[in-house]
């Protein structure tokens, strides 16, 4: 379990809208960790990854940069889930740790963890205090992702595909945020989560 006193798992399907309702909450006095963005960073040039990647899987699997080649290793991933598994073995464990030791450094309201594939992990569940997921329909996260990266539909789908499923998302949130309605329907949702999660906070360490 998470030692930290109150904490919120943010997760949702790509092009759900996640990274938005993040920025908003930020807004609001929550602190943010983001583990896409500390998933980039340990595979950057010079990341803390990159030497057990290179090792696992070789040199060309690193751009002239040295950074990862996201590009070989995403084709990989999806073709082997052995090579899914391994990378992950690799990944998983040091972006755990580097998010919790964010997390504890943090001094916002509360924190925020952004998981994009927490209900996938089976381990983020029990080291937050309660799931947030941001839900829209599949078409409205299609044709976004398909606009936003430039991709084919069968190629988001793919995407998709390996992900959890809208419902397995659904079923494992305390709370739900609607994105399929544009930005201007977020504001009052996460207004009214932000004074809950607010007197949670208080009353969790209260309890404690």
């Amino acid at each position: 379990m998470t030692t930290l006193p109150f904490t919120i798992g943010l997760t949702g399907g790509i092009g759900s809208g996640k990274s938005t309702v993040a920025d908003l909450f930020a807004a609001r006095g929550a602190s943010i960790v983001d583990t896409d963005q500390i998933a980039h960073s340990l595979t950057a040039p010079g990341g803390a990854a990159m030497p057990a990647i290179v090792a696992e899987f070789g040199p060309e699997f690193a751009d002239a940069a040295g950074a990862l080649d996201r590009a070989r290793m995403r084709a990989l991933v999806f073709a082997d889930a052995g090579a899914k598994a391994r990378l992950e073995a690799i990944l998983h464990p040091r972006i755990r740790d580097a998010a919790l030791a964010a997390a504890a450094a943090a001094t916002g309201s509360y924190v925020i963890f952004a998981v994009p594939l927490l209900v996938e992990s089976g381990t983020w569940r029990a080291r937050v205090t309660r799931v947030l997921a941001v839900d829209c329909p599949e078409e409205v996260q299609i044709a976004r992702v398909m606009a936003r990266n430039n991709l084919p539909e069968s190629q988001v789908r793919a995407i998709m595909a390996a992900q959890a499923s809208r419902q397995q998302r659904l079923d494992a949130a305390d709370d739900v945020i609607e994105n399929g309605d544009g930005i201007e329907a977020l504001a009052p949702q996460i207004d009214r989560l932000h004074d809950l999660y607010l007197k949670m906070r208080w009353q969790f360490q209260k309890e404690r």
